[in-house]
C-alpha cells in the first residue's frame, strides 16, 4: 500500500526538491507540480510530489498517518488503557463532533420527494 506523506519544501532544484516531513528527509521529483518555493507543503508519493497542500491540510494527513501508525504499531488494538484511543481521537479533532453534510445527490433527492409529496 502506498500511503501519501506530507512533506514541506526545504530546498529546490530543476524538477526535484529536498522536502522534510513525518521525521524524514527526502530527495522528491517535482514534475507533477511544477517547481515550487521553499516552504510549500506537498503530498509525496513514492518519491514524487503529486499534490501541493495547504499547511491546514497538510496538519490533517500528517495526523491521519500519525493514527494510522498508532494502530499498526498496536497490532490492531487502539485501546489497553484508554490512553491510545484518546490519541486517535485527538489526531481526528477536525472531525469529532462535526455534523456530516449530506452529498449534494441526497439534498436533490429530498427536495424532488417534498415537491412530489406536495410539501
Amino acid at each position: 500500500m502506498c500511503i501519501g506523506l506530507p512533506m514541506q519544501i526545504k530546498e529546490v532544484g530543476p524538477g526535484y526538491a529536498l522536502c522534510e516531513g513525518m521525521g524524514t528527509t527526502r530527495q522528491v521529483e517535482t514534475l507533477l507540480i511544477g517547481d515550487q518555493p521553499i516552504g510549500t507543503w506537498v503530498l509525496v508519493f513514492l518519491e514524487s510530489a503529486r499534490e501541493i497542500l495547504s499547511e491546514e491540510n497538510a496538519i490533517k494527513i500528517g495526523n491521519a498517518v500519525k493514527a494510522v501508525d498508532i494502530v499498526m504499531n498496536n497490532n490492531g488494538n487502539i485501546s489497553t488503557d484508554g490512553m491510545e484511543t484518546q490519541n486517535i481521537e485527538a489526531l481526528f479533532a477536525d472531525l469529532i463532533d462535526r455534523e456530516i453534510p449530506k452529498p449534494t445527490s441526497l439534498i436533490a433527492l429530498e427536495q424532488s420527494q417534498l415537491k412530489d409529496n406536495g410539501d
